[in-house]
């Protein structure tokens, strides 16, 4: 049985400057060692609860905790991997630099000891002979592993990933989400998971949270039975695979027209 790690409780959202609520009584538990995927429509608040869970914002209401412990801020089990890599890594800083650099200035670090476990990373990512070069002589699949490399640097439990790979193109994109498979057994990670691709959250997660039109809420959870490892063929065409994508497919286009609705 897996341990309840992370509990969202009755979370809720408002920007008081809009009037507006991003989410509305959101309620689950991420636990130990699972991957779980976050989906729904566009501004629905997927993207807002990340950065709830993660410490880098406050909700209205509700509660998240962390191995029973509010986050009011950031943890240091926790580590964000953000949509935008190029903004999210340092142009002027060395592919080291940028992956070494948070451990800098934990206590008790050296520097060598910071470059020693980058470059530990920058092996397993795949970049160990680009450790000289800067972002910009990069490609964005090599930019995102970067960020990749410097949140596990930190050692960190729990991953939380806002759409990491939607702005690659799609061989990187499912390159990408085998590397992160891979890391996620090697390592033991716990990860969340926000995309807009029902095909990527399919292919990654054991379970999927489909969240409602804005504002959010929990509109079904649905396991993922499928067994790892996972093959961008095989379980692609798998009868369950296909039966999943068909129901949350049906799911996600109820949500978007109530919310359509909603506004009209």
């Amino acid at each position: 049985m897996m341990t309840e790690y992370l509990s969202i409780d009755h979370l809720g959202k408002e920007f008081s400057a809009h009037g507006r609520a991003a989410c509305k009584d959101i309620s689950f538990a991420l636990h130990q060692k699972e991957f779980l995927a976050l989906i729904g429509p566009s501004g629905c608040g997927k993207s807002t609860l990340l950065h709830i869970a993660a410490g880098l914002s406050q909700p209205t209401s509700g509660t998240v905790r962390l191995k029973g412990e509010v986050v009011t801020a950031p943890r240091p089990e926790m580590m964000y991997v953000f949509q935008q890599y190029t903004k999210s890594i340092f142009p002027w800083k060395t592919v080291l630099q940028n992956v070494s650099l948070g451990l800098k200035y934990r206590p008790g670090v050296s520097r060598v000891e910071a470059e020693s476990v980058a470059r530990e990373q920058l092996k397993v990512v795949g970049l160990a002979p680009f450790a000289d070069y800067y972002p910009y002589q990069l490609s964005g699949g090599m930019q995102q592993r970067v960020a990749i490399a410097r949140a596990l640097a930190r050692r960190p439990e729990i991953l939380l990933m806002d759409e990491p790979f939607s702005a690659l193109d799609a061989m990187m994109r499912v390159e990408l989400q085998d590397l992160l498979l891979k890391l996620w057994q090697d390592y033991g990670l716990t990860i969340l998971f926000v995309t807009h691709d029902l095909d990527e959250a399919l292919y990654v997660a054991q379970r999927v949270v489909m969240l409602s039109g804005s504002p959010g809420s929990v509109a079904e959870v649905v396991n993922v039975p499928l067994s790892y490892p996972r093959n961008q063929v095989e379980t692609r065409r798998d009868p369950t695979y296909l039966e999943l994508r068909a129901h949350l497919y049906n799911l996600m286009a109820r949500q978007v027209t109530t919310a359509r609705e909603a506004v009209s």
